[in-house]
């Protein structure tokens, strides 16, 4: 049996390490897989397989160390750290720390995984810019570079050429986990009275919820009233609440934490929101879809996601276009959908299409 190991920062909960966790549970029965983290922990770690081995570099998690160790070990992974040996295959499944630390390992099969639009990571700053010669220098080394989609791929042809090996797959999802877990019965702070928007996202600069936050401040002083409601968690969290108080939206806007099961916020509210300032695939945009919601999304890459799905609405990327798309959706009167779910077999086909093409790479 082939041995693959994947390679992923940590399994805290985030798009790429929910998509890894379905992945190596979906392949396990057809491969000898160990996932490979650099720090330990992390809330989906429980969720992988029990056919499946796990290691870790660091036997803590991330947020436990200080900035000097986080300095020092980020120092080790550049320079001296090496992956593990004895597979067949390394993948590595995220941009960044174990693309760099993959990379030299000279005896295996090498695939790079990227998620995001790179250059987005990168200022004029000499830091900046030894990394990236650095990375383009390293990627050269992969057999294989997969982009989960067409976007992602043309941007990081721009900033490092196209001298790759390079394949679009869509990230896989098992499907069937979302429906079960969108089931769930826990106490909802929904009001069936009122219009709940939801939006699942980590409160960093990109998902721009202080944009948001303003709009949605600005819809209320007009006399449109929805309320939403933000699953997730993040550097920005003390601020935006700060902003939420300032604007009068405590009883509006909420910020309600990482959930480990989002699924239920998002099945019984009436829209998801994808809002950000820069999304190149967005992963709560497919679970959206497989929960059959109506979809708000700007105007970014990400909008791949909805193509053939005929209950999403694109605004212009301004606050200005989500002001004007928000006033022309809330005014009309909602109609609540009864959440039947996209029939199985269609999922099926797609997520067993995704599979193949990535069992036939490895």
């Amino acid at each position: 049996m082939k041995k693959i190991l994947f390679g992923i920062t940590s399994l805290t909960i985030g798009g790429a390490e929910r998509v890894l966790v379905d992945l190596v549970n979906k392949l396990a029965n057809d491969y000898d897989i160990t996932v490979f983290t650099i720090y330990d922990g992390g809330e989906l770690k429980k969720e992988l397989d029990d056919k499946i081995k796990i290691i870790s570099m660091y036997n803590k998690p991330y947020k436990e160390y200080s900035k000097l160790k986080h300095m020092l070990i980020s120092f080790k992974l550049l320079f001296s750290s090496k992956a593990p040996e004895g597979y067949d295959v390394n993948v590595a499944f995220l941009e960044g720390p174990i693309t760099r630390l993959f990379a030299k390992n000279s005896r295996a099969k090498k695939i790079a995984w990227i998620h995001t639009d790179l250059s987005k990571f990168f200022s004029k700053g000499l830091k900046d810019k030894i990394k990236y010669s650095f990375d383009k220098k390293l990627y050269k080394k992969y057999d294989k570079i997969v982009f989960v989609s067409e976007d992602i791929k043309n941007k990081f042809n721009e900033k490092y050429g196209n001298d790759f090996e390079e394949v679009v797959i869509r990230n896989y999802i098992d499907y069937k986990k979302i429906i079960e877990k969108s089931k769930e019965q826990i106490e909802l702070p929904y009001q069936e009275k009122d219009i709940n928007l939801v939006s699942v996202a980590r409160l960093a600069d990109p998902k721009a919820i202080d944009r948001f936050i303003n709009v949605h401040a600005k819809l209320e002083q007009d006399g449109i009233h929805s309320k939403v409601y933000i699953v997730g968690d993040g550097p920005l969290r003390y601020s935006l609440q700060k902003q939420i108080d300032k604007l009068g939206e405590t009883e509006n806007f909420y910020l309600l934490g990482e959930k480990t099961n989002p699924y239920p916020y998002i099945k019984e509210a009436d829209y998801f929101c994808l809002l950000s300032y820069y999304e190149g695939y967005g992963m709560v945009i497919e679970e959206a879809k497989i929960l059959n919601k109506k979809i708000i999304i700007t105007d970014i890459p990400a909008k791949e996601s909805i193509d053939h799905y005929d209950k999403a609405v694109v605004l212009e990327n301004t606050e200005n276009g989500i002001y004007q798309g928000l006033k022309k959706i809330l005014s009309k009167e909602i109609q609540k959908d009864d959440n039947d779910l996209i029939k199985n077999e269609i999922n099926n086909k797609t997520y067993e299409d995704i599979i193949d093409k990535i069992k036939s790479i490895i």
